[in-house]
């Protein structure tokens, strides 16, 4: 497995279906430097090339064979979720879309980061039974790499709109470290759920979990599961089970009771909120909030005009990643490679 020797700096990271790069928004209070990006649509491409003119967008992510062979610490992307979703009519890995997450393992062949951020709708969990998901985990497996999932919910990072999507932390040096990304040190204890003999009936031994039921700084109670790579034998076996959590919503925005719901991450439905029994519209720079990006971020020149229209600035929010989620990730995985640091000290 390639990988760092000792911790950088600087970690470099690639980003495939970039979108308008909530990752790059997260991670540069860290100190961290995109390598480069791969995305195709048009209207995020004109973001990152506006913003981060200096990045490379390799484009399709498909023809990685083509890119250069530069060193990345970090592969993060959230191939596109239509194909687990319920509005992509759940065709599964039989969606050439859905088979962009084998691709993101294939980059990830490539470029052997140490460390793997993938995200998806949580309809992933149960695509095809589950066997989708359990596809992709054992491809992670089959590449030397240990890991950990989990479902985290915007709402609970300090922005007002309910989110839930699927985060899959891998390593290349165990799973225990890609675990200690997502959960906390207590969820790793081993003490059994309720649910953990059904979970097992399921997954026989193949699956190792860990489960205990805490709250977090976030106010949640996550039912944790966790799977070790070494005991990892079919990936057909695996079923998923989506993970519950609840808690206080944290409201980004002044007026009350305004949440934007993005289940099924196509962004297409135009985002409303209601203010005391009236309904509205949402303005391009209130999504923005509600993703975690900086005011008018996505609206930049477009087309010779000086701004951008509304519609596609909805849609590239309504697709992207949300920024604090993403930065609490980056934070988790800095304080692991700080901790190695530590160990390596004199």
């Amino acid at each position: 497995m390639g990988g760092r020797k000792g911790s950088p700096a600087v970690i470099r990271y690639g980003s495939v279906c970039s979108g308008i790069e909530a990752a790059t928004v997260a991670w540069h209070g860290l100190g961290w430097a995109p390598a480069w990006y791969s995305e195709i649509e048009a209207f995020p491409c004109a973001v990152l090339k506006h913003h981060y003119p200096v990045v490379p967008n390799y484009g399709d992510m498909t023809k990685f064979e083509e890119w250069p062979d530069e060193p990345i610490e970090l592969l993060v992307g959230g191939t596109p979720c239509q194909s687990f979703s319920v509005a992509g009519l759940r065709k599964g890995l039989a969606d050439p879309r859905g088979n962009l997450m084998l691709t993101f393992g294939a980059i990830a062949r490539k470029y052997r980061p140490e460390w793997l951020v993938w995200e998806n709708v949580p309809g992933v969990l149960s695509s095809n039974g589950g066997r989708d998901f359990g596809t992709f985990l054992g491809m992670l497996a089959e590449l030397g790499y240990g890991f950990a999932y989990r479902v985290l919910d915007a709402q609970y990072f300090g922005v007002a709109q309910r989110r839930r999507r699927v985060f899959v932390v891998a390593n290349a040096r165990g799973w225990q470290r890609a675990a200690a990304v997502l959960f906390e040190r207590e969820s790793l204890s081993g003490h059994p759920a309720p649910s953990r003999e059904a979970r097992e009936e399921i997954a026989g031994s193949t699956v190792q979990c860990f489960d205990r039921q805490r709250s977090s700084e976030y106010g949640t109670s996550p039912i944790a599961s966790t799977v070790s790579a070494r005991d990892f034998k079919s990936a057909a076996d695996l079923v998923a089970e989506p993970i519950m959590i609840t808690g206080d919503v944290s409201h980004a925005l002044t007026a009350p009771k305004r949440h934007w719901s993005s289940e099924d991450g196509t962004g297409r439905s135009p985002p409303t909120i209601s203010i005391n029994m009236q309904v509205r519209r949402l303005t391009p720079v209130e999504c923005e909030r509600l993703q975690g990006f900086p005011d008018n971020y996505t609206n930049i020149p477009w087309r010779k005009k000086p701004e951008s229209p509304d519609g596609p600035r909805y849609k590239a929010l309504g697709n992207s990643m949300a920024v604090p989620v993403m930065q609490w990730i980056g934070e988790r995985i800095a304080a692991v490679e700080s901790i190695d640091d530590e160990k390596k000290a004199p």
